[in-house]
């Protein structure tokens, strides 16, 4: 069994871990393992090999658990070590161990190696890469689908709209980004009709001091504003659709810039409690900025923002409506994650193993980053002007080398890995705009209006 270990070891270290060395090597999970008092027994699925296996399998194509086991298995019949599922023939393909192992992988382990890789990929950041001297977040939340299970359908109901058997459970996520890295900083889950605002409260306390946090309209809200800049920390968002725009009220600062005040609401809002509203001051001075959009194609021609950025002469208004320009990119980060990676559709059949396998697919994530950031850096190329999904093609391709080449030749291999991830940057297209329509037609079978088992029946009846 330790022979086994040690090839899978030094096989999935040689392949993800080279590329990977600076932001997770073994022994920062050997570390984890012990501040956590992770305890687990001898056996071919110990945690560092089973997160491995994991992170292999979320960054590949084939996302089955029958794939990540072949590839173990190929590992080690290539050292010519048996496998113990192989002395029994129908065992061969066997998951259940693999499978057990992942379960067995502590939350709060995934957890704490995802805030990790964040910070390293931000201690990367230099001076030059910041935005007037501040780090910059990007905050904005989505949804994510799962298993029709009993335990997911509890947990994370589906929509109400949809009657049973007929949808998917679905979970609202948050998610902060780093503007400048693209990584992804800090990650919540709650059930489908959580409020956005009520979603992202559980992302402030990831808010170093003199960060600047960038969202959309939704996050626009009188005790945010508040809360933010008592965290020592900035705001720049859209301003919300309920609050009229006016130049008649505030002081005026510049041309489509001025200083307003805004009161405390009368009423308590439902997502705050008692003791969180008595807190609020009775006002607060803000920003306002409006600019108007005369690209043709845009659905929106004219655009306030709301900053808790009060010094016209350190930010300019150029300035904050040039970095707000840059939110779309948490959208772009989004897809990256949810259609090129494919956390869209999760696999796993219970919530906690759900968080799990949202934790892994942030963290590959993040490698992935890393990767662009060295190639980058390394090669004097923007690295969020990299393709993430030609980084994931590029390194799913060069982990066979990787394998089977010595210690000198993988450091060859490794840098022009670097080289060719760095080769063809993505074409800037400023004020591009593209129709919403589809050209591919869908198949022309109905939607899912009772569940299977009542179809199946109809079926045999007809």
């Amino acid at each position: 069994m330790t022979l086994r270990v040690q090839i899978l070891k030094d096989k999935f270290s040689q392949s993800l871990g080279l590329p990977f060395k600076e932001l997770l090597p073994e022994s920062v999970i050997r570390l984890a393992i012990s501040e956590l008092k992770i305890k687990y027994k001898k056996r071919l699925f110990d945690p560092i090999i089973t997160l491995w296996a994991f992170l292999s399998q979320v960054l590949d194509n084939d996302k089955t658990c029958h794939n990540a086991v072949s590839k173990i298995i190929a590992h080690l019949a290539e050292s010519e070590v048996e496998v113990p599922s192989l002395r029994d023939a129908p065992r061969t393909t066997d998951t259940s161990a693999y499978c057990q192992a992942r379960a067995r992988l502590p939350e709060k382990l995934l957890e704490k190696l995802f805030n990790y890789s964040a910070q390293k990929l931000e201690e990367k950041v230099t001076q030059e890469h910041l935005w007037c001297g501040r780090n910059v977040l990007v905050i904005d939340g989505s949804t994510v689908s799962m298993p029709d299970t009993v335990e997911n359908q509890k947990e994370y109901p589906q929509p109400s709209t949809q009657k049973d058997g007929c949808g998917f459970p679905i979970a609202k996520i948050g998610v902060i980004f780093n503007l400048v890295t693209g990584a992804a900083v800090a990650f919540c889950i709650d059930v489908l009709n959580t409020h956005d605002i009520k979603l992202v409260r559980k992302l402030y306390s990831f808010l170093k001091p003199n960060d600047v946090l960038i969202g959309d309209r939704a996050f626009c809200a009188y005790a945010d504003m508040f809360t933010i800049k008592k965290l020592d920390c900035d705001a720049v968002f859209r301003k919300h659709q309920s609050r009229t725009t006016t130049m008649r009220k505030g002081k005026i600062v510049g041309d489509c810039d001025k200083l307003v005040t805004w009161h405390k609401p009368k009423i308590c809002p439902s997502c705050l409690n008692k003791d969180e509203f008595l807190a609020l001051p009775s006002s607060i001075t803000v920003r306002e900025i409006y600019y108007y959009i005369v690209i043709p194609g845009f659905r929106t021609q004219q655009v306030s923002l709301i900053t808790t950025l009060l010094d016209q002469t350190t930010y300019s208004t150029l300035e904050i409506v040039g970095l707000y320009g840059k939110r779309w990119d948490v959208e772009l980060d989004l897809r990256h994650l949810k259609t090129t990676l494919g956390m869209d559709v999760l696999r796993c059949k219970t919530p906690s193993m759900v968080r799990k396998e949202i934790y892994v697919y942030l963290l590959a994530y993040n490698l992935l980053r890393s990767l662009m950031w060295s190639a980058g850096t390394t090669y004097c190329t923007p690295p969020l002007r990299l393709s993430l999904q030609g980084t994931r093609h590029h390194l799913n391709n060069f982990i066979p080398e990787l394998l089977a080449a010595h210690s000198t030749k993988c450091l060859q291999i490794y840098r022009t890995l670097l080289k060719v991830i760095a080769h063809k940057a993505v074409p800037d297209r400023p004020a591009r705009s593209e129709p919403r329509v589809r050209k591919r037609r869908p198949k022309a079978y109905p939607l899912m209006t009772k569940p299977r088992n009542e179809l199946r029946k109809q079926l045999q009846t007809a």
